[in-house]
């Protein structure tokens, strides 16, 4: 970001807006931007970086360091966006005193079902033939703030009541190997899918299509884009009550809504 040649090479474009996803590194990038072209910035804020934050400094000084500069590269935008009724609460919480809009997530995918070719076909990639063996799904980063391991606990405990299913874990993380020995751990790893991460938007689709729930329990997301991707999909989801990703969801009528518990999660 502090390299001498950056700003030149993009203020060559004809710069109406600049929008940002980040208050840190391209927000600076963004301010510095500002000066040499006048165009108002707009931050797009989607991310609890206070936890973030918290979870890769480990110093207390440091970590208040660096919500002092985050606070001040939003307070410098011009207008700040944010995508769910909580990611507001929690920039409130941050020390943000400004206005702010609710721009909720939109999705790119076509409303409905994959084709049925393309659901076989991933189908048979990975071992999700059977049609008597349930399918639950999750995507998103494999990081254990996801509600990753409520997830397999819960698993764990409906393998042990006999009951037979398939775990798609799509995405990847540098938590996965963790994840993956938590898995071996409580029994279910043969149950797994491990996937990765997966570029193709349409191959996605099949597998959103394919699962029979979406589990997504998840309190640090502020408004996961995967949870609206499934019910594109008409895929519901299972998400945990009060959580900023369980904003417009009724229990039982479009999602299911948990207490944040494995016992809870294995009842559905």
């Amino acid at each position: 970001p502090l390299s001498s040649g950056l700003l030149k090479k993009i203020g060559e474009h004809d710069i109406d807006i600049i929008h940002t996803h980040c208050p840190l590194i391209s927000g600076y990038i963004a301010r510095m931007l500002r000066e040499t072209t006048s165009a108002p910035i707009i931050l797009t804020y989607h991310t609890k970086y206070d936890i973030d934050i918290a979870n890769n400094v480990k110093m207390k000084g440091l970590q208040e360091t660096a919500i002092k500069w985050l606070m001040a590269n939003i307070c410098a935008c011009d207008d700040v966006w944010v995508v769910s009724k909580g990611a507001g609460e929690n920039l409130r919480g941050l020390g943000f005193d400004g206005e702010y809009t609710v721009v909720e997530n939109g999705v790119d995918f076509a409303k409905g079902m994959a084709p049925q070719d393309e659901i076989k076909n991933i189908s048979r990639e990975y071992g999700l033939m059977e049609e008597d063996v349930r399918v639950f799904m999750f995507a998103g980063r494999m990081m254990w703030y996801k509600g990753l391991r409520l997830i397999i606990d819960a698993l764990s405990r409906i393998k042990s009541q006999g009951c037979r299913f398939k775990m798609v874990f799509v995405g990847s993380g540098v938590e996965e190997d963790e994840i993956k020995k938590y898995a071996k751990r409580c029994g279910i790893f043969s149950d797994c899918v491990f996937t990765g991460a997966i570029g193709d938007r349409e191959k996605l689709r099949a597998f959103y299509s394919r699962a029979d729930l979406f589990l997504f329990p998840s309190t640090f997301d502020t408004n996961g884009i995967v949870v609206r991707e499934a019910a594109a999909c008409a895929l519901a989801s299972v998400l945990i009550e009060g959580s900023c990703a369980a904003e417009g969801v009724t229990d039982q009528k479009n999602g299911y809504l948990i207490k944040e518990d494995a016992v809870f999660l294995a009842k559905i």
